[in-house]
């Protein structure tokens, strides 16, 4: 079954994962200005979380990797400056 982690100290709380993702994983916690796996059952291993995170805090593990599965162009074109 597919793991995926958020190292609590390394996330930066800038919601980028969150935007990314395409089948909704994630949520915001206000409390801690933190982001967390909500619902890692939606996950389909695009792994573009993992690749927009700025502080490389998120980690997966028993995915089937394909690369460039997933890739938000127009998202990761706005983004591009921040890379």
């Amino acid at each position: 079954m597919l793991e995926m982690t958020i190292n609590e100290k390394a996330c930066r709380g800038c919601r980028l994962c969150q935007d990314v993702c395409p089948t909704e994983c994630f949520a915001y916690e206000a409390a801690t200005k933190k982001v967390t796996v909500a619902v890692v059952e939606n996950c389909i291993g695009c792994l573009s979380c993992a690749y927009i995170c700025p502080s490389g805090a998120i980690a997966h593990r028993n995915h089937h990797v394909v690369k460039n599965f997933y890739r938000n162009i127009e998202f990761s074109m706005r983004m591009e400056k921040f890379l």
